[in-house]
Order: C-alpha cells, then structure tokens, then sequence
C-alpha cells in the first residue's frame, strides 16, 4: 500500500488556496499571501524539496494541473518531479490536453481509481496544492499523512484544507514538528486508523 501525503501551505484558519498569488476563480484579496510580511528562510521550506525527491508519483486536481503544468516542467526548482508519474484526478480534462513536456501523465475520473492507485506498488503519492482534491479524498480517508507550513496569519477568506462535511472524527499522530525563526510551524501527521 503506497502512502498518500497531502502537502500544503496554510493559514491559522486553514486557508490553502492562493499561497503564491490570486487567480481567476481564487477571488479573496490575500493571495500570494505566503511571500508576504515573512523574512524568507530556507530551512522552513526544506520539507518541499525532501517530499518531491522521495514522491514516487504526485497527484493534482484539474484546476492545480492546469497552473503549475505550463510553468512546472521548465522550472530547475521542480526538475525533480519531471520524470516521476504524475496522476490528474478529473472528470473533464482530456488526455489531449496534457502538457508534452512533463514526463508520464495518466487522468483518473473517479476517488476508486485514486484508491487503485494506492493499493499498488511504488513510493509515496505526493498532493500539492489541489484543495477541493484533498478535500475529498480526506472525506473518503484516503489521505494518509499530512505535510503542513502553517503561516502565523489569518485570512478570513478563501478555500479551505477540510471540508465541513459531518463526519467521523479524525485523529492524527503528530510524527515531525519545528517552528521557524519567521514564525512558520511544519507539522507532520500521520492519521490514525
């Protein structure tokens, strides 16, 4: 069984969208709200690079796909990532519509082929960004850890890291903390079953 690791920046009040700027239908005002305000420390964001070296797949939703897709492939910051399987989980994005330059691409449709896809063989799948995604596939408990920066900021508005579906609670065991100079805390989770 392969280990399903949702990876995000968030706010206190567990906003994911829009760490790194706004877009179209991220409508709040705080975008890019990561690069703001903080002293930059390397240290605090070394968790990134070590989850993208160890990723044995990583994992989007259409709308993260269609962002980091154009941009990702060419960035030597993400070189990493380039040759490892990469899984677009979607019910409208065609085969067609996959960037060239970006190494193996495979559409899944439904949270039963995510589940497939873990119940085989290889390394870590890795979730960046993909709120509404992440959402969803905590609320079927296929998320098994959680790679968090939480920022020391409120936003009020924007996407959300849970849903607010009334469901069982979740316990999670805390495997990994620190807490940066800049005021951001890694927490690492695994999720008890």
């Amino acid at each position: 069984m392969r280990t399903l690791i949702y990876s995000a920046f968030v706010s206190i009040d567990g906003v994911v969208d829009s760490p790194g700027g706004g877009s179209a239908t991220e409508t709040h005002r705080s975008g890019g709200w990561t690069f703001q305000d903080l002293e930059f420390l390397p240290e605090a964001y070394e968790i990134k690079g070590t989850e993208m070296q160890e990723a044995g797949a990583m994992l989007f939703g259409r709308r993260s796909y269609e962002a980091f897709a154009p941009i990702w492939p060419d960035m030597e910051d993400f070189a990493v990532v380039k040759e490892i399987p990469k899984y677009i989980v979607s019910t409208t994005i065609t085969e067609g519509a996959l960037v060239d330059s970006w190494g193996p691409q495979t559409v899944l449709t439904s949270l039963d082929e995510v589940k497939a896809l873990k119940e085989g063989e290889g390394g870590p799948i890795l979730v960046a960004g993909s709120a509404e995604l992440a959402r969803n596939l905590s609320d079927a408990g296929l998320i098994d850890r959680y790679h968090l920066l939480v920022f020391p900021v409120v936003l009020g508005a924007g996407k959300r890291m849970w849903s607010e579906t009334d469901k069982d609670k979740q316990m999670l065991k805390l495997l990994d903390s620190q807490t940066y100079a800049n005021g951001i805390t890694k927490l690492v989770y695994d999720v008890v079953r």
